[in-house]
């Protein structure tokens, strides 16, 4: 049989094909690769956004915000001296971008007008912190970026 040019772009091809697919096999069946989303239910999530974006600007709008802070005892959530410890309701969620099997949430439930996240729940690296909370009837949305060392 004679090989031609023909012959040999067509073998490579195949193989081009049988490469991409391989890696397309790789990626779908290893755990190692995992494709969890950030929202399980991302459409009603969606549905939300306008009151979420409502939230996070009466946040921006306060005179004196409370800040989230990493410390070395943990995450420290602070609230200004204004702010009535007990009317303050909410919940704080951790969220670890890496592996969501680390996701959790917290009520907040302020002591001296702060609460403190122990280190011992967190891991080192990246953590986006969710702080949806009320006060005097009035919801608030605040979202930072922490890194634990």
């Amino acid at each position: 049989m004679k090989f031609n040019w023909g012959t040999g772009i067509v073998i490579a091809f195949a193989l081009f094909m049988t490469f991409i697919l391989y890696f397309v096999f790789e990626v779908q069946s290893n755990s190692k690769y995992d494709n969890d989303l950030v929202v399980e239910e991302y459409y009603k999530h969606d549905t939300h956004f306008q009151e979420e974006m409502a939230r996070i600007q009466n946040a921006h709008d306060l005179q004196h915000k409370p800040s989230i802070k990493y410390t070395g005892e943990g995450v420290t959530v602070i609230f200004p001296a204004g702010f009535e410890s007990d009317k303050v309701k909410g919940n704080i969620q951790l969220y670890r971008p890496s592996n969501k099997k680390f996701d959790f949430n917290t009520q907040i439930a302020l002591t001296n007008s702060e609460i403190i996240i122990p280190q011992k729940k967190l891991l080192k690296g990246r953590w986006d912190v969710n702080m949806e909370w009320q006060y005097e009837g009035k919801k608030y949305l605040t979202k930072e970026v922490i890194y634990v060392n």
